[in-house]
């Protein structure tokens, strides 16, 4: 009789030790599922960020966000008016 209680007594260790192994290989390929998950988090972010910037700079250098050009004054050529010495006389009212 003892030998049948062995038996069921190893039956249950083995039992436990599988059940404990399994669970162990569970948990394991939990961790390893999330920490995938955040790195492919981290990616998507990262990418969306960069995007997000690069459509800020493309629209205030390029598109309607940017700065109407407006024409800087140039300094113009005036024309300044020098009398000319003349060969004729001045005409001079007279009183």
């Amino acid at each position: 009789m003892a030998t049948g209680a062995g038996k069921k007594q190893t039956r249950e260790e083995r039992e436990r030790a599988r059940v404990y192994r399994a669970r162990q290989e569970f948990h394991q390929g939990l961790i390893t599922r999330r920490r995938r998950d955040n790195v492919i988090a981290g990616v998507a972010g990262g990418a969306l960020i960069l995007a997000v910037v690069g459509g800020q700079v493309a629209y205030y250098t390029l598109g309607p966000g940017a700065p109407a050009p407006t024409p800087a004054p140039s300094p113009t050529p005036t024309t300044t008016v020098t009398p000319t010495p003349s060969d004729t006389p001045a005409v001079t009212p007279t009183p």
